[in-house]
């Protein structure tokens, strides 16, 4: 099961903060961002509907797919080429739209996105074409970046020492929103109506649009804003910064193998349960729920304590060995019901990619953070990408086999196979002494 879905808020580059005044109160406990104010409580929903749209489309799209071609195996292709296409557009737009909003304003690039994301899915609902319906995940992808704007808009109107609760709770919002969203479209489809779970979502898209027509306010000033810097909009320029950091190239590839199987897991779940299974949509959005409910609980509950007792190195060994034997018994086990037990037995794997995040970022010096992050996003960006062209394409040339074929898990061995390597290379890595364990560097007068 993809046990890399993370519920976390977005990284946002927030270096205009470090010119700002500090302030008296920033010395004591930050307060709680003030989740009544108006605009704030529209980013807030923006997440919110962002997410809850996506997560309508998880158990529902392949089903679609399945209306528009003749059989399995180019359901299962062409559902991949939607997926590779959908995160291409994604990793290209979103440092895109963050240029845009730094050369425009944060309020046309956001209320566009908005309502480009609810054309999408209106297109989707109503197209009888396959090619239509690729065109409307080009604009699917990239209008769902719009995270980067909602992050930089929380950014520009919360004082430094609100910033990071801020955060938070858009972090809360975007949980909330995956854990909703695959049990409403999985029910939605029950009614014999497998589009209406995109009506559905174009309607709160395209409401939650012109909400903010009337009530959004530009939050930056037209003297701060600057020329679009096509370099910085690059989004592999920002993967050379990680070629820096001393003693992290064993980490990223790690890294990339780990979120490489997850992605594929994720691609072909669905897909799977169905040709397997015979799962209806309801019973993929009950599943998808469940992995929601288990990474919040692992990561938002569990992590502390276990990085506390192990150490994020040997939390990370353990974790991906977890998501090892998981992905073998999900492609293994002769009942559906039994995948509902894997993903509860599976949740430490849910730990792994913030472990070797927290491991990485323990190599960048305090001003990189952001690039560092940001940049490790730019992996599992491309691994959204690759994943599809690997996993599908399997699954395809399997589909027409009976239900009880093994070779119907054949994505999943391929996922274990990957995380096996990633576990053989962080068993053998030995950590580099960590930046922020280093002596502070003396200041010259």
């Amino acid at each position: 099961m993809p046990s890399g879905w993370r519920f976390r808020g977005r990284q946002v580059d927030c270096d205009d903060s470090s010119h700002a005044m500090t302030d008296v109160t920033a010395l004591a406990s930050p307060p709680a961002p003030d989740t009544r104010n108006p605009a704030l409580r529209f980013v807030l929903v923006t997440v919110f509907i962002d997410m809850l749209g996506i997560g309508l489309m998880l158990p529902v799209l392949p089903g679609l797919v399945g209306e528009l071609v003749d059989s399995p195996d180019q359901q299962a292709y062409a559902y991949g080429l939607l997926m590779m296409v959908f995160g291409l557009v994604q990793f290209l737009a979103m440092p895109l739209l963050g240029a845009l909003s730094d050369r425009y304003g944060r309020r046309p690039v956001l209320l566009l996105s908005i309502a480009g994301l609810g054309f999408s899915y209106l297109v989707s609902a109503t197209t009888t074409s396959l090619v239509v319906l690729i065109l409307a995940r080009l604009v699917s992808g990239a209008t769902s970046a719009c995270m980067t704007v909602a992050n930089a808009y929380a950014a520009d109107i919360l004082p430094p020492s609100q910033r990071s609760k801020g955060f938070g709770a858009i972090g809360a919002a975007f949980g909330l929103g995956f854990i909703i969203g695959p049990v409403l479209g999985g029910v939605l489809a029950t009614s014999g109506d497998i589009r209406l779970p995109f009506w559905v979502a174009a309607g709160m898209s395209l409401v939650n649009a012109v909400y903010g027509w009337w009530l959004l306010p530009e939050s930056l000033p037209r003297e701060q804003r600057r020329p679009i810097q096509w370099k910085q909009a690059n989004p592999v320029g920002a993967l050379t910064h990680l070629r820096s950091l001393h003693g992290v190239g064993p980490l990223l590839v790690i890294y990339a193998l780990v979120l490489l199987a997850q992605w594929i897991m994720h691609t072909t779940w669905v897909l799977y349960t169905t040709f397997r299974f015979q799962w209806t949509p309801a019973d993929n959005g009950y599943a998808l729920c469940l992995v929601g409910l288990m990474a919040v609980l692992a990561q938002g509950v569990l992590l502390g304590g276990l990085v506390k007792r192990w150490g994020e190195v040997s939390l990370a060994r353990r974790a991906i060995l977890s998501a090892c034997l998981a992905s073998i018994a999900y492609g293994s086990v002769p009942e559906g019901w039994m995948l509902y037990v894997l993903i509860v037995l599976n949740m430490l794997a849910f730990t792994a990619t913030p472990a070797l995040q927290a491991v990485v970022s323990h190599a960048a010096p305090a001003h990189e953070q952001g690039l560092t992050q940001g940049a490790l996003n730019s992996i599992a960006s491309l691994c959204t990408v690759v994943a599809p062209l690997i996993g599908t394409p399997l699954l395809g040339l399997a589909a027409s086999l009976p239900a009880d074929d093994w070779r119907l898990g054949g994505t999943f061995y391929v996922s274990a196979v990957l995380q096996a390597v990633a576990l053989v290379l962080i068993l053998r890595y030995r950590p580099a002494p960590r930046h922020d364990d280093l002596p502070p560097v003396q200041a010259s007068v």
